[in-house]
């Protein structure tokens, strides 16, 4: 079976994790799968580029080099590790030096011209998985399985030219990856490609944005056809809250397409919506598994939303550093287009709205925003709403946080709200807002940010611990 196993930084940080994916991939070859394998960057790398970058536009050279440095001995002290010896090892150290040097020739000329264009930033950021997929690659060869690194130009990932958060042209990408991978692949060699970069028409390097390694496998998978796309980490799988505040989260596992969707918003490491989207149409099971414990299956993300007796709510998620604006004025109701004009201005003021309520009265529209954006949109309000009649004033409240119950068991079952929020109630916590979907797999509601754990805990042992036991 043809199989995508997509490695993320934390599975690849050093040599011996670097190693340790090799094994994986060498064990489903032994098995009879035909891999293809995806890499991001190793721990920290793309931070590390991101200082060097700001570093170098502001004329620090000494820190940009300092930077360089770091992902300089953290790489090749990975080839020295991943590849013990032999004419592999000496040529990976050669490329990587190669590498580096051309990062420090990019960075030069930034800190000459001091100035950093989201082109030029992209094109610094690749160098995380150029440098970290000739390493896995060669530790592939090391064992003597052919294995041939790919960027994902060469692959032939296409995007446009969104200069950091770039979009898959996804019909040409299809077509590209099965001309340059399909007979690759069935012949056993194993394409080892650079998750998150691409590149545009013209040939220029673009990253993908968030989860652009989860992209390139889906991107990768729906094009070649595999039966399964593997994201290897360093967690047992999904669970069902965060362990930092549930200490007994438990491992889900299996979820719908659906389902995860609405956790990965809430910032569950799973794919973004978008990678899952592709792979629900193309009807590829993911799943989440743990380089660490490679005997455990962990979590299968699949097409059907099973229900489970005692899995009405499977996660309780929660985001933070967002906060709250309230648009209100007697003006508002029944004015066409209010509403309209509040999205529009949060568009441009570059705003990404999380949560929107309105009531029915229409005299007032509350939205959730990151906290990143608050001054901006509450200023492009103020400018835009006030003064014209229809708005009165516009409110903001720092230090919320979104709460979130996720579960296709809640669909259809009647006291699921009750439960929530008599749960949320007893813990002492006050709800400011609340929203549910129409898809009925999540009620989601804002509470004060230092409230989250405490209604996080509450709803988990009402739902998950409670419903477990019967």
């Amino acid at each position: 079976m043809k199989r995508v196993m997509k490695f993320g930084g934390t599975s690849v940080g050093d040599g011996e994790r670097i190693e340790r994916a090799a094994s994986l991939v060498a064990a489903a070859v032994a098995r009879g799968d035909l891999p293809l394998v995806v890499v991001s960057a190793m721990n920290d790398t793309t931070d590390d580029l991101l200082a060097a970058c700001e570093h170098a536009r502001r004329g620090r050279h000494d820190q940009a080099a300092q930077a360089v440095h770091r992902i300089a001995t953290a790489h090749l002290d990975a080839v020295r590790r991943a590849v013990r010896e032999g004419a592999v090892r000496d040529g990976l150290l050669s490329t990587t030096r190669e590498q580096l040097g051309e990062l420090e020739k990019v960075l030069t000329g930034i800190a000459f011209v001091g100035e950093l264009t989201p082109r030029s930033r992209d094109f610094v950021l690749s160098f995380g998985e150029r440098l970290s997929t000739p390493i896995l690659a060669g530790a592939l060869a090391a064992r003597g399985l052919p294995a041939r690194a790919f960027t994902g130009k060469e692959a032939g990932i296409l995007t446009d030219s969104r200069f950091g958060e770039a979009r898959p042209l996804v019909a040409s990408t299809r077509h590209q990856l099965r001309e340059r991978l399909g007979a690759l692949v069935e012949s056993g060699t194993i394409p080892v490609v650079t998750g998150f970069i691409a590149a545009d028409q013209h040939g220029t390097p673009t990253t993908i944005g968030r989860g652009g390694s989860d992209f390139t496998a889906t991107l990768l998978g729906a094009a070649l056809e595999v039966g399964e796309i593997e994201l290897w980490s360093d967690v047992d799988g999904l669970l069902s809250a965060d362990p930092r505040v549930v200490p007994d989260a438990r491992l889900l596992e299996e979820l719908s397409y659906a389902e995860a969707m609405e956790m990965a918003f809430f910032g569950a490491k799973t794919m973004p919506p978008g990678a899952l989207e592709m792979a629900s149409e193309a009807g590829i099971p993911v799943r989440v598994r743990n380089c660490a414990r490679p005997e455990r299956t962990g979590t299968a993300i699949i097409e059907a939303q099973k229900v489970h007796a005692g899995s009405i709510v499977k996660t309780v998620l929660s985001i933070r550093k967002v906060g709250l604006v309230t648009v209100s004025g007697g003006g508002m109701a029944g004015v066409p287009g209010t509403a309209a004009r509040v999205f529009d201005i949060l568009g441009e003021a570059r705003a990404n709205v999380l949560m929107v309520s309105q009531g029915s009265s229409e005299v007032n529209i509350t939205v959730v925003l990151p906290s990143d954006a608050m001054d901006r949109a509450v200023n492009a309000l103020e400018l835009g709403m006030l003064g014209g009649g229809a708005v009165r004033e516009v409110v903001r409240e720092d230090d919320v946080a979104i709460v979130a119950c996720v579960g296709a068991g809640m669909k259809g079952t009647p006291g699921v709200a009750a439960r929530v929020f008599t749960a949320v109630a007893g813990a002492g916590v006050n709800v400011h807002m609340i929203a549910q979907g129409s898809s009925e797999l999540n009620i989601s509601f804002v509470v004060r940010e230092a409230d989250a754990d405490r209604a996080v805990r509450a709803l988990h042992a009402e739902f998950v611990a409670r419903d477990a036991k019967g």
